[in-house]
C-alpha cells in the first residue's frame, strides 16, 4: 500500500520570501529516508502507513515554531492506493509510457 502526500507548510508571518523556513521542513522530510520529491509548490513524500506523515508533519511544526513562527499555513492532499508501491516514480512513467518524455524536475 501507499499513500502519495503532497504537503506545503510554510508560516505566514515572517515575510515574501520563506525558504530559509522551508528548507528546514524539506531537510526533515530529506532526513526521514522516506521517497520524495521538492516542486517549486509542494514536497511530495511517499509512506507505507499515513501515521509516518502526521508525525512528519508535526516535527515540521515543532521546528517552525521553534524559528519563531506565529502562523503557520499547510496544505496537504493525500492519494493512497492499495496494494502499489515505489508510486512517486511510477505514476510519472505511465504518463510517459503514454505520452513521451515530459518536463520533471
Amino acid at each position: 500500500m501507499s499513500y502519495l502526500v503532497s504537503l506545503s507548510i510554510f508560516p505566514t508571518d515572517k515575510g515574501e520570501s520563506v525558504s530559509q523556513y522551508v528548507s528546514k521542513v524539506v531537510k526533515l522530510v530529506k532526513e526521514s529516508g522516506h521517497p520524495y520529491r521538492l516542486t517549486p509548490m509542494a514536497t511530495i513524500v511517499e509512506v507505507e502507513d499515513i501515521r509516518e506523515v502526521f508525525n512528519l508533519m508535526e516535527k515540521a511544526y515543532k521546528i517552525l515554531q521553534e524559528e519563531g513562527c506565529n502562523r503557520i499555513y499547510t496544505v496537504m492532499t493525500v492519494d493512497y492506493r492499495k496494494g502499489k508501491s515505489n508510486r512517486i516514480e511510477q505514476k510519472v512513467k505511465s504518463v510517459e509510457a503514454k505520452i513521451g518524455e515530459v518536463n520533471k524536475l
